[in-house]
């Protein structure tokens, strides 16, 4: 059977006279019912560094790591997520990309640093990117058409991962990753549509505004953001969710830097629109016709 081990946060505890118990990262407790399979051997599985061979493995244990990992409660394989074998490419504002090369160099990522003329290249390229990632930290309102090139790499699997300032506000956007996730475009479009100040915003994102007054990302918030990024493209290179959270390819995250408050909100992809019929000959388009 395959390697299962408790996720990240997640333990197993014993209750003197009575069956395990399981303590979810968010600090539920859950009774465990075992069966037939001894609680001993479940803990033996889910916790110990090696498998001990297969000779504690039997169809119970299968059901219950199978249950487990359904849950979010445990992870397949041997060692946790990381970035072991991702290539990530980060441009954009020194502050926040120097803590997010320095994370994402901790988790095993091999860094490049980027040009927007390079991650307009790789988005052209037609070649599929096997655990390639591209990460762009602005500390401003995103220039129109700046990311245009950008949101065209997940076409081919490559990871778009970015985050901007507007004001004393960063938005991490959803990590794309393949046709049909949630680029820039996408985001603004739903933005436009959630406010009553649609011209206002838009006209705010054109650079109709007066000089930015900050405030600029501080080394604590800027640990914060590139904290996220990096959790996303972990979350993006294991597979890894949280059973109760927003996929990262669908949540908007809003920071606020004066206070560090992080709230996230869901953002579903904008559906094409097909283009209107052209009219049959002959039909009454509904436009009065200019006397001759």
């Amino acid at each position: 059977m395959t390697r299962s081990r408790l996720a990240p946060g997640a333990g197993i505890v014993t209750v003197p006279g009575d069956g395990p118990v399981l303590r979810t990262a968010d600090g539920e407790f859950l009774r465990v019912d075992t069966g037939d399979t001894a609680p001993e051997a479940l803990v033996r599985l889910l916790t110990a560094e090696e498998t001990g061979g297969d000779a504690h493995h039997d169809a119970g244990l299968d059901r219950l790591a199978a249950a487990f990992e359904a849950a979010g409660h445990a992870v397949p394989g041997p060692s946790p997520a990381s970035l072991a074998g991702c290539t990530v490419h980060v441009l954009g504002a020194p502050v926040l990309t120097e803590p997010l090369a320095r994370f994402l160099a901790g988790e095993g990522a091999d860094i490049h640093p980027a040009t927007a003329d390079r991650v307009a290249e790789i988005s052209a390229s037609a070649a599929e990117a096997d655990r390639v990632a591209v990460v762009w930290c602005l500390d401003s309102p995103v220039p129109d058409g700046l990311w245009d090139a950008a949101d065209r790499l997940p076409a081919h699997g490559t990871a778009w991962l970015r985050c901007h300032r507007e004001g004393a506000t960063v938005w991490t956007e959803p990590l794309a990753a393949a046709p049909g996730d949630v680029t820039s475009r996408q985001v603004r479009l739903r933005r436009l549509a959630a406010t009553p100040a649609h011209r206002e915003l838009h006209a705010y994102w054109a650079g109709h505004r007066t000089p930015d007054t900050g405030p600029h990302p501080t080394e604590a918030s800027a640990a914060l953001i590139a904290a996220l990024l990096t959790a996303d493209l972990i979350a993006w290179a294991g597979g890894v969710r949280g059973p109760a959270r927003l996929p990262a390819r669908r949540r908007l995250r809003r920071i606020d830097l004066r206070d560090l408050t992080v709230t996230e909100h869901p953002v579903l992809p904008v559906p094409a629109v097909s283009p209107l019929p052209a009219p049959a000959p002959g039909a009454r388009t509904g436009m009065a016709e200019a006397p001759a």
